[in-house]
């Protein structure tokens, strides 16, 4: 440490003392319970952020190219998007995919198509995360599968698959299976990864969709960290030892524009779920304590108006995330308002992040905020309003009950509504929308999904279709049938067998249905 750093270090530190303020005792050290100041001792002095930009779109073969390029530009870990049809397990030739194929992500009809998706790019090499739920177990087998033919060890894959059903209840609505099936499915997950896939994190539990439809900071964390626990005890329940899962567990939050709440809220969470798995899953192993997370900025915060402004939002989340002890960070691009990104934007939304990591200064010390009797007393009030919402979450019967009774759903809505209020009688400014309005802001380009590429994805499905083994793949799925209308077989190694015999995402979710049934909402709240 330089003379000049050590001076204003010591100055900082008497200041708190006069104050009766030592951060040591009141907050702990880095990399250490209850790890309010971050998981790691060093934090980014010794490693940065993983950079993974979120992407995909059209068909495998333009998001190959799109993966390569941000690589090639200095992005760190994979991030994939895949389509609604392939997130709710409808193959790209169903009449319900029509005018869907690729349009919000990468459309995944079989293992062919994963193959090509990470054509030249080494999965021994790079880290990638899945955005997928329903389908979550599918798209695992599929990557494993590839990694495979790469010549890539299971064990030796590195990389996180979101598997949070319960959010996708409360927030999201690409569910397929009743809550006792996908919890099924995510648990045979848990137990698979950790036998065979022990680098893999299993889930992704995440708040970045619930804050998105609506929830406050508070909400956000108290409703992750219950589905978290629900998670955790079904795990428990199936015979799992916490220790044996709970270091692979990850999170996923957003970073929105209320800069000192966002660090807070960070620290807040990182707390509460150290003492949670110590205290009440007498966790031992140290590494099941630590809440390892990856934050995308706010795409509900990016506006259609004046898209220039939505660079400037995205660096002030993304440094509140860094501020607040990422593991891994997505920076939104300045069109996803209006569509999917183009290539330049996705390269300046890169950039961001390279400009907070390399020329800030921020990552020259561990724990920038500590000490800081704002944050501090803002961490503290989030704590208590989490606590507060996990204990009627409690009440109600855990966070399952609570979706089944609609409670999660509606505290998102009333809070939405709150905020819709609030800016539409401009209690609170959005520049360009309610405040600042620019009548002659000039338009800027727009990437289109060309329409011809669902047929496209057709007839290559078509001819997979045709050149494989189908009686394979029936067998396949007949095996499938079988273990699902049990309750005692993990299902991964059958639908790993399914996928590597090319049976498609539609496919293998449709034998699961008949196993399973598909959920129908309560409209009783």
């Amino acid at each position: 440490m330089s003379s000049e750093k050590n001076q204003q270090f010591i100055y900082r530190k008497n200041d708190l003392e006069q104050k009766r303020w030592d951060p040591d005792s009141k907050l702990g050290l880095p990399g250490q319970y209850p790890f309010t100041r971050g998981i790691h001792r060093s934090m980014y002095r010794s490693k940065l952020w993983t950079m993974r930009q979120y992407a995909g779109f059209g068909n495998a073969a333009q998001t190959n190219k799109r993966f390569r390029y941000l690589l090639d530009n200095g992005q760190t870990g994979l991030s994939v998007a895949f389509d609604l049809p392939t997130q709710m397990g409808i193959d790209s030739d169903d009449a319900r995919a029509l005018g869907e194929v690729g349009r919000t992500g990468v459309a995944i009809d079989t293992l062919a198509d994963m193959e090509l998706l990470f054509d030249q790019i080494n999965l021994g090499k790079v880290s990638t995360s899945m955005t997928i739920n329903a389908t979550s177990a599918i798209l695992l087998c599929m990557y494993r599968a590839v990694g495979k033919k790469q010549g890539v060890e299971p064990a030796l894959l590195k990389g996180t698959i979101q598997n949070d059903i319960l959010k996708e209840y409360q927030a999201r609505n690409t569910y397929i299976f009743p809550p006792k099936g996908s919890m099924r499915l995510i648990t045979d997950i848990f137990d698979f990864c950790a036998k065979d896939m022990p680098n893999w994190n299993s889930i992704s539990i995440s708040g970045y969709h619930i804050r998105e439809a609506g929830a406050t900071a508070a909400q956000e964390v108290a409703f992750t960290l219950a589905n978290a626990i629900a998670y955790v005890e079904a795990a428990v329940s199936k015979g799992l030892k916490v220790d044996d899962i709970a270091p692979r567990l990850s999170f996923f939050f957003v970073a929105q524009m209320d800069f000192m709440e966002e660090i807070a809220k960070f620290r807040a969470a990182r707390r509460l779920w150290s003492k949670i798995m110590k205290e009440r899953f007498n966790a031992q192993d140290p590494r099941s304590l630590m809440l390892r997370f990856h934050t995308q900025t706010a795409g509900s915060s990016l506006t259609l108006q004046q898209p220039d402004n939505n660079i400037v939002r995205t660096t002030i989340e993304a440094l509140a995330a860094v501020l607040g002890g990422t593991q891994s960070l997505h920076t939104n691009s300045k069109d996803e308002a209006l569509g999917l990104p183009t290539e330049a934007s996705a390269l300046t939304a890169l950039r961001t992040q390279q400009i907070i990591g390399y020329e800030t200064g921020v990552t020259n010390i561990v724990d920038p905020v500590a000490g800081s009797f704002y944050i501090e007393s803002l961490t503290d009030a989030v704590e208590k309003e989490v606590l507060e919402y996990l204990e009627k979450i409690e009440k109600i019967g855990g966070a399952v009950k609570a979706i089944e009774a609609g409670y999660i759903q509606k505290e998102i809505e009333n809070s939405a509504y709150q905020y819709h209020k609030e800016v539409e009688g401009k209690h609170k400014i959005v520049v360009g929308v309610n405040e600042y309005i620019d009548r002659n802001e000039e338009q800027i380009p727009v990437l289109r999904v060309d329409p011809g590429l669902e047929d496209e994805q057709k007839a290559s499905f078509a001819k997979i279709k045709a050149k494989r083994n189908n009686q394979a793949v029936e067998d396949a799925l007949k095996e499938l049938l079988q273990a699902a209308s049990s309750e005692d077989e993990n299902l991964l190694p059958y639908i790993c067998t399914a996928v590597e015999a090319y049976a498609s995402v539609g496919e293998i979710s449709e034998t699961l249905k008949k196993a399973f049934g598909k959920f129908r909402p309560s409209l009783n709240f």
